[in-house]
């Protein structure tokens, strides 16, 4: 049964340990500042990996814009030194079908002989292997001239295209055909104008034709990547010719072509998917006065292949990079952490009496000092235990030192269980002598703490004899012309009268200070 109270006994300072220095001062010296820092630390090169890859991937961005922006002028310049070459051409041979209008509106020419008018109508002609005859039609789409022959064959164009716009409407511009596929089975396309009468009306059309191979043979001298598109369009969206070639394309109109339509803008870009082949491409085009439009597109695979490929090292680099700094920051913010709690506990340790685990006499005199500049600003009272073990040298000279130990951790064991308030501070004062400081604690409640303590020391079990107490209380509020000595004087003094009545009681100093108390 005596080894298991004497048990009991030693393992009381284990469990006042951690309680013994007050809370607030024990989160100062031991876990507050040293974690900020590695915390901060951990903060600070998120930020710095955090700002480094907005960075990169603002380079990268901009890179990027600057391959399409690229792609971009390289294809508009492609697509308008076309457009300058057909444009050019076709001009051309427009000049010989407005002649041959200017002939026919001459009273004069109906004078001449055949052949005399066939030359004078069609002399300006275009002879380029590309561009077929000049024909004129009468209102009834039956063929009346031919660059080509004087005695023209039977035709009738009534129910083409070309023949349905110009009897339908009056403007006498530049009419280009959809692609049509003639006898020798090669495309075409027909440009013609209008013939009005004096009054107005409808007189026929003039027309000739441009084979679509000398559009192809244009686009194949050009060097093209495999995706790379080029495609001439009339103004109403509709494809006449593509490069790579695609029969079933001709004729088709397609969407995001509407912006072709309007003759007050001559050129613009914009990014589809393809209709035709489904390939996500950028394209360029350019208009005119000739109502062609020549349309380039490069495939966005191909415009940012490169970039893709510097994207990609660039990123693993960084990638790499943040992984490694934030590794290695991560192993330093722990290194950090444990030489904290070492710091901590060499703190606690340097604080704390070794035998109790209450505060040392160097932690109880600061935090005294601490306490005592707060209560005289806040003007709180401050209460003082002054607590002395009874006969404990005869004690220690019966049992031994041993004994004497676990009789002083017993006594620190109750000083901790019953000043239990955050600010509270037990501490072992000296020998065999402990201190308590209650802040913000008045006169009586100080006695009931210390009446409580004293009657859990005497009712502690023990293998030797009866342990007690005695103990001195003194409260004062800080003011001018006293310091915190004056209360360790008056709690001293206190204790000394308790002594000197008997031990194992509670005295509350009756002095000149007690003017002040609360």
């Amino acid at each position: 049964m005596r080894r298991d109270n004497r048990r009991e006994t030693i393992f009381i300072p284990l469990s006042v340990m951690d309680h013994s220095i007050p809370v607030a001062e024990r989160k100062k010296l031991a876990l507050e500042l040293p974690q900020l820092s590695a915390n901060w630390l951990v903060v600070v090169a998120t930020t710095i990996v955090v700002g480094f890859s907005a960075i990169c991937v603002s380079v990268l961005l901009s890179m990027r814009r600057g391959d399409i922006d690229l792609a971009a002028q390289t294809s508009s310049n492609l697509a308008a030194a076309i457009h300058a070459d057909i444009v050019r051409n076709v001009e051309l041979y427009d000049l010989s079908l407005r002649n041959a209008i200017d002939g026919l509106r001459s009273p004069e020419i109906e004078k001449l002989t055949k052949p005399l008018r066939q030359l004078v109508l069609f002399d300006r002609t275009s002879t380029a292997r590309h561009f077929g005859p000049i024909k004129v039609y009468d209102q009834a789409g039956d063929v009346t001239l031919d660059s080509t022959t004087l005695t023209p064959r039977p035709e009738n164009i009534s129910g083409q295209e070309n023949f349905e716009v110009h009897s339908k409407q009056s403007s006498d511009a530049l009419f280009i055909s959809k692609p049509l596929r003639t006898e020798s089975g090669e495309y075409v396309i027909f440009v013609s104008h209008r013939i009005s009468g004096n009054d107005g009306s409808f007189a026929g059309m003039v027309a000739g034709s441009i084979r679509l191979s000398y559009f192809s043979s244009m686009f194949r001298r050009l060097k093209m990547d495999s995706q790379d598109v080029l495609t001439l369009f009339r103004r109403d969206g509709t494809i006449l010719t593509r490069n790579p070639p695609d029969a079933s394309a001709m004729g088709r109109n397609l969407p995001n072509t509407s912006r072709f339509r309007d003759p007050e803008i001559m050129e613009g870009s914009f990014r589809a998917v393809a209709a035709i082949d489904g390939v996500d491409r950028q394209y360029v085009w350019k208009g005119g006065t000739v109502p062609l439009v020549v349309v380039a597109g490069k495939s966005m695979d191909d415009i940012l292949s490169r970039w893709r490929g510097k994207a990609f090292l660039i990123g693993a680099a960084m990638l790499g990079l943040a992984v490694l700094s934030m590794g290695f920051t991560l192993l330093l913010a722990a290194e950090m952490k444990r030489r904290t709690i070492a710091e901590g506990k060499l703190a606690a340790l340097a604080n704390t009496d070794a035998l109790t685990g209450l505060s040392n006499r160097r932690s109880f005199d600061k935090i005294m000092l601490a306490e005592w500049s707060r209560a005289r600003r806040e003007r709180t009272p401050l209460s003082l235990l002054m607590i002395d073990a009874d006969h404990f040298k005869g004690f220690n000279d019966t049992f031994g030192h041993q004994a004497g130990d676990i009789v002083l951790a017993s006594i620190a064991a109750c000083i901790a269980d019953n000043a239990r308030r955050p600010l509270d501070c037990g501490a072992r004062y000296g020998g065999e002598e402990f201190a308590v400081l209650l802040p913000n604690v008045r006169s009586e409640d100080a006695m009931q703490i210390a009446e409580s303590i004293r009657f859990g020391v005497s009712g502690l079990p023990s293998e030797f004899r009866s342990i007690t107490v005695s103990i001195g209380v003194a409260t004062l509020i800080p003011v001018d012309g006293i310091d915190h000595r004056d209360l360790i004087y008056a709690a001293d003094v206190a204790l000394y009268q308790a002594k000197s009545r008997g031990r194992n009681q509670t005295v509350a100093q009756q002095s000149r200070q007690d003017v002040l108390a609360a």
